[in-house]
């Protein structure tokens, strides 16, 4: 379901973290990103993608809250020195965006500077709602209708992960898609709740709609697949099957050995090329 139209700024906002970061000199490997819904303003945070939840509360009250009430107080006026701090400290007034109402050095204050605000606000909100608008024409032109319901039969896609390592990014291969399982019920709108083998009671049940595929029931079907090996955030760990080539390549005047890796469960075309050291060290029995 589409999210309300914010009625102020900062009133919400989203999150989202970029990780798997080259680690700097303070040991930061992670940005987080926090985008005010109504303005979309951003702010980008070097953070530990091991920080703790605290920690990221103690950060968001020092580099944004603090950042906007300082913003605020200052360019306030004060009745004890009939000025704002800022004018005082740098000898002229903040030129905020909100008071750029056009070229040159105009002043918008007090209650116009209110009714501004409030204006440029109302546009904003038009502006999402048209967004919005657009983004649900273009998404209801592409979506597929997926309605399953209790008793139903689904496959539910997996996502295999190899082993392996390229610049410390383990790399994925094609989905795959594990069943069928019977659906108990609907959960809200989108999601489903799978009967689930006792093989995978560490993976939670609920299910959203867009990791389900339909599935015609026959009771002669048995479909085989590892469920030992399906982890709780529904990865797959594959396992090579063969070599299929070998290569050297040269590279910043060092030659590295490269093999074509078949891995097990996949077609030939999903075989990838890999660094033998990789490969040796992820899978040593796999070269005895």
């Amino acid at each position: 379901m589409p999210l309300d139209i914010p009625v102020w700024k900062l009133d919400e906002i989203s999150m989202d973290f970029v990780t798997r970061l080259s680690r700097t000199q303070k040991k930061n490997d992670a940005i987080w990103v926090v985008v005010d819904l109504l303005t979309k303003s951003a702010h980008f945070l070097p953070i530990r993608k091991d920080f703790s939840i605290s920690r990221l509360a103690n950060i968001f009250q020092q580099e944004i809250v603090r950042l906007h009430v300082e913003f605020a107080y200052n360019n306030s006026w004060h009745a004890s020195i009939k000025a704002a701090p800022y004018e005082l400290l740098y000898g002229r007034k903040c030129r905020a965006p909100i008071c750029w109402n056009e070229v040159g050095e105009r002043v918008i204050e007090g209650p116009e500077l209110i009714e501004v605000t409030n204006e440029k606000v109302a546009v904003a909100k038009e502006k999402l709602k048209e967004a919005r608008s657009r983004q649900k024409s273009y998404a209801d032109r592409h979506r597929r209708s997926l309605e399953f319901n209790p008793g139903d039969r689904v496959f539910l896609k997996v996502s295999p992960c190899r082993g392996v390592r390229r610049f410390g990014i383990k790399g994925k291969l094609s989905p795959r898609f594990i069943g069928p399982f019977e659906i108990l019920d609907r959960v809200g709108e989108v999601s489903h709740r799978l009967a689930l083998h006792l093989q995978l009671s560490h993976v939670h049940n609920v299910f959203h709609v867009s990791l389900l595929r339909g599935y015609k029931y026959h009771p002669l079907h048995v479909v085989s697949y590892p469920l030992d090996q399906i982890r709780e955030d529904l990865s797959l760990a594959e396992e090579p099957e063969k070599i299929l080539n070998r290569q050297e390549r040269v590279m910043k005047n060092k030659t590295i050995s490269f093999v074509k890796i078949l891995w097990k469960n996949h077609p030939e075309r999903e075989a990838t090329w890999e660094t033998e050291e990789s490969m040796r060290a992820s899978y040593p029995r796999f070269f005895l």
